[in-house]
């Protein structure tokens, strides 16, 4: 995910996130790839200038500093003679105000998803709120919009391209914003935006703090690995503490044979935060609505959606619900299996059978799916995913792929001593590329999602030369302790390729302008690149870069791998109609001026996925994507994924995954155009033809042979033959 919270937002928001841990765990990168750094021409990584030491004291010193220095560039603008408006005193003014402010604000409020020191986190999560009301402030100062709507009109052709679409953007944003519209309409959208922000702030901030845990005996756990349980820290008693963390929670579902043990952990976690935060997210839905109708618009999805490639809430409706005609007659043949599979195990075992899927039962049936029709033994996979050699394994192919070097950087200053800090390199040319931070296990206070955040942008400088970018990875893995390493899950691995393919679309941008760096496109596209990259974690060579037996160090077995690879479309129906579920959800909420959001959620749960959402708990409550950054936008991941496979299956599988050539000229068209050109363009470059849906289909097994449809040149996938 990509998170916008920060420097914009991709969802979990605009900024990007993950987790990590209180033991050491150091990454070991092969020897040759360290050298090949040392040998570049230039002196190592620059310094980088965030800090991460910051107390709450200075937090709140700074956040006041920045918001006088910004505002006076603002003010100054709004002074000047409609007349003299000009590129260098208004266009370059702003896009350098931006880049200070973007490069300025993210070590301020960034700590509130990392920091271990609570009063740190929450004189960030304060920094937060008063800097987001500082946005709505400067993004709504109609004196700024008239001189920029003067200077559009004044210097429309003589730009350069992302210069023009740059202005462009800024008076389309001032438009959304109703700077066109009557004053005191102008002061309520205003009012309501700073609110929405605020309450936004507080929805996450209530999901990261919590730190909700149960406890069970060992028998309760049965069917656990001891992996798992010695991960566990245990009560006076020598009863198991187990968190909601996701190195906890998903295990469980999936393994554990006692359904009242998934029953209890399921309830728990789809109750997290639940009174506070589903009347946030209501209230939330009102106020959007609100702007909505304030500004035009028939509703927030549609406002949203004005700047996506999808346009309007009606193109993603037909989209769902296509999807859905196609999805639907899988996802009763495989319901079927499972209330199979789950009738003979109540029998073997006396438990009472009650003829449905229950929300506890999915996870570990859909696991038994895996291991009935695929073979495939996780236990013993999991062995062969130690998160150093995962790493180590993901470095490699990264760097040959895209040409780069990776070294780490001694001696950084971070926020928690399991931090890595690492720079980039052109592999050709020794060019500092950016640097990036691994912060990957959990703990208290700590982001719960696993995400990419920008914190400084890749772009053009007020001297000329290119602002170096930062990016933090942030999840949420396994800790090593009591003699075990960190061992990951196949699905986390995807995790972790997805999460540093957002890292890399960070540090490859070259895009002039801060507000069209890296991740900072539209919202149904973002997702398309580390979506992309995901398919490497289900190829026999990469694989093989990436897995050596945490013990011996031996490969994974030939059979074990063909198996895991097979199950690449086990309980493909399933998984995507939750997709579907959560897509539908969004979209009714904000297709409605309020809402009941557990109501919303488990009719749709029942409708699409045919499993009944469990009584007293309400999902939306902990569904971090509505108050960060996706509102509106969560179809955005299946959108993409049609995009994303047509790339990796028309160009890299069949030109070479480790295709050196294919994979510099997408850093080039993809990766470093940012937000700079619309993303169907970047498609269409580097495709060489129009975007087609076939791959997605097929690599989902979904494919009819006899069907051959291609998207049209203004994809609007409803009018594609599913």
């Amino acid at each position: 995910m990509d998170q916008r919270g920060m420097g914009r937002v991709t969802e979990f928001l605009r900024l990007r996130i993950t987790r990590f841990s209180k033991h050491h765990l150091r990454m070991t990168i092969p020897s040759v790839l360290v050298s090949s750094i040392r040998g570049c021409s230039q002196a190592g990584p620059s310094r980088n200038p965030l800090r991460w030491d910051l107390s709450p004291d200075e937090i709140r010193t700074m956040t006041d500093g920045l918001i006088i220095r910004i505002k006076k560039v603002y003010d100054d603008i709004g002074s000047l003679n409609i007349e003299n408006v000009s590129a260098e005193n208004t266009l370059k003014a702003l896009a350098d105000a931006k880049l200070d402010y973007v490069s300025s604000r993210h070590v301020l409020d960034f700590p509130q998803y990392v920091c271990p020191n609570k009063e740190v986190r929450s004189a960030s999560t304060k920094a937060d709120k008063k800097l987001s009301e500082f946005d709505v402030e400067i993004s709504m100062q109609e004196d700024v919009f008239k001189r920029i709507t003067a200077l559009q009109k004044k210097l429309h052709d003589n730009l350069s391209p992302e210069e023009k679409r740059f202005l462009d953007i800024l008076v389309r944003l001032g438009q959304r914003k109703g700077l066109h519209l009557p004053k005191d309409i102008q002061e309520e959208v205003k009012r309501i935006s700073k609110l929405i922000s605020k309450l936004s702030i507080d929805f996450n901030k209530n999901l990261n703090e919590d730190n909700t845990f149960l406890v069970f005996s060992a028998q309760e756990l049965g069917g656990l690995a001891d992996s798992y349980l010695n991960g566990l820290e245990r009560t006076a008693e020598g009863k198991y503490k187990v968190t909601l963390e996701y190195p906890h929670y998903y295990p469980l579902m999936k393994r554990c044979h006692n359904p009242e043990t998934r029953r209890k952990m399921e309830t728990a976690f789809h109750s997290r935060c639940k009174e506070v935060n589903t009347a946030i997210l209501e209230r939330l839905i009102q106020l959007r609505s609100k702007v909505a109708d304030l500004l035009g618009y028939s509703s927030h999805a549609n406002y949203v959606l004005e700047i996506n490639m999808a346009k309007t809430a009606s193109n993603v409706s037909d989209f769902i619900d296509a999807f859905y005609e196609k999805l639907k007659p899988i996802g009763i043949k495989e319901r079927k299996y499972i209330l199979a599979l789950k009738k003979r195990e109540c029998l073997m075992k006396s438990y009472q059978y009650d003829s449905q899927i229950n929300a506890w039962d999915l996870p570990y049936y859909m696991n038994q799916v895996e291991q009935c029709r695929f073979a495939v033994n996780k236990d013993k996979l999991i062995e062969y995913f130690p998160l150093e050699v995962v790493t180590e394994g993901l470095f490699g192919i990264y760097q040959e792929l895209l040409e780069l070097t990776f070294t780490e950087v001694e001696h950084a200053q971070v926020w928690h001593e399991d931090v890595k800090l690492y720079a980039a390199h052109d592999a050709e040319t020794g060019e500092e590329m950016g640097q990036f931070y691994l912060d990957l296990h959990p703990r208290e206070g700590k982001y719960g999602h696993a995400a990419c955040f920008g914190l400084l942008p890749g772009c053009r400088g007020p001297d000329g030369k290119r602002n170096l970018p930062v990016a933090a990875m942030v999840a949420n893995f396994t800790k090593p302790r009591k003699g075990w390493p960190s061992l990951l899950q196949h699905h986390e691995v995807e995790t972790y390729f997805h999460e540093f393919g957002h890292v890399m679309h960070e540090l490859c941008s070259k895009a002039t302008f801060s507000e069209f760096s890296g991740t900072l496109v539209e919202t149904d596209f973002v997702e398309v690149p580390s979506q992309m990259l995901e398919n490497w974690v289900w190829e026999k060579e990469p694989l093989r870069r990436m897995s050596r037996h945490y013990k011996d160090g031996t490969p994974i077995p030939d059979n074990l791998l063909d198996k895991l690879i097979a199950s690449r479309v086990a309980n493909t129906g399933l998984m995507n109609l939750r997709q579907l579920v959560l897509s539908k959800v969004d979209q009714s909420l904000h297709s409605s001026p309020s809402a009941d959001t557990a109501q919303v959620f488990a009719k749709h749960c029942q409708d699409i996925l045919g499993v009944p959402a469990t009584p007293g708990t309400n999902m939306t409550a902990s569904f971090s994507h509505l108050a960060g950054g996706y509102d509106g936008q969560y179809y955005s991941y299946l959108w993409s994924e049609v995009y994303s496979m047509d790339i990796f299956f028309s160009r890299f599988k069949k030109e070479g995954i480790m295709n050196s050539k294919v994979g510099k000229e997408y850093r080039r068209v993809i990766l470093e155009t940012g937000g700079s050109v619309d993303g169907m363009e970047m498609l269409k470059t580097f495709l060489r033809r129009e975007p087609c849906q076939d791959a997605f289909f097929q690599c989902k097994g979904l494919m009819d042979t006899q069907e051959t449809p291609t998207l049209p040149s203004n994809p609007i996938f409803p009018k594609l033959k599913l």
